[in-house]
């Protein structure tokens, strides 16, 4: 049997082993009241260092600062979003596709292919088409531009080819 203060009082209507009993379970409240206690202090604990936030500043003040960051983050984005929109547009009108042709213009001689067509498109395949013709006694250049892979100007066998080259290396 458990000694202690409660052991001297006496409980008419309950037995001895009633009263143990009782003991047991009272021992046993008290430690649950005990951890109960306990968690509450640390849970109020860590709420008040939640609410706290950094620097001291309030939790309110806290998410007041993130909105603020969220809103800034936002507006980076749209302007980033705007360049790059931008960028791309200038990347379309840029040369990104480029085919050479070299050819010897004098068929018969034994030239070398010292001629050439070079066509410079774009990705919509507008551009310029430069030739060169070589001849021992002068060199002649023509540019003729060129819109949705055609010329208003008369083509060459070997400007039409270098256009060509420039689609089917770049899958115009």
């Amino acid at each position: 049997m458990l000694s202690g203060w409660y052991n001297n009082l006496s409980f008419p209507f309950m037995t001895m082993l009633e009263q143990e009993w009782l003991t047991y379970i009272i021992y046993i409240l008290s430690v649950a009241l005990a951890v109960v206690i306990v968690l509450f202090i640390r849970n109020e604990v860590r709420m008040k260092r939640l609410l706290r936030g950094k620097r001291n500043g309030s939790l309110e003040s806290t998410l007041k600062g993130v909105e603020e960051d969220l809103k800034e983050l936002v507006a980076f984005k749209n302007a980033s979003l705007k360049r790059l929109d931008s960028a791309e547009e200038g990347l379309a009108r840029s040369i990104q596709h480029v085919g050479v042709v070299r050819f010897n213009p004098f068929k018969g001689t034994s030239g070398s292919n010292q001629s050439f067509a070079i066509a410079f498109l774009n990705k919509k395949g507008d551009g310029v088409v430069v030739s060169s013709i070589y001849s021992r006694n002068q060199t002649s250049i023509f540019a003729k531009p060129i819109e949705n892979q055609n010329s208003s100007y008369d083509l060459s066998e070997e400007e039409r080819e270098a256009i060509s080259e420039a689609q089917k290396n770049h899958n115009l």
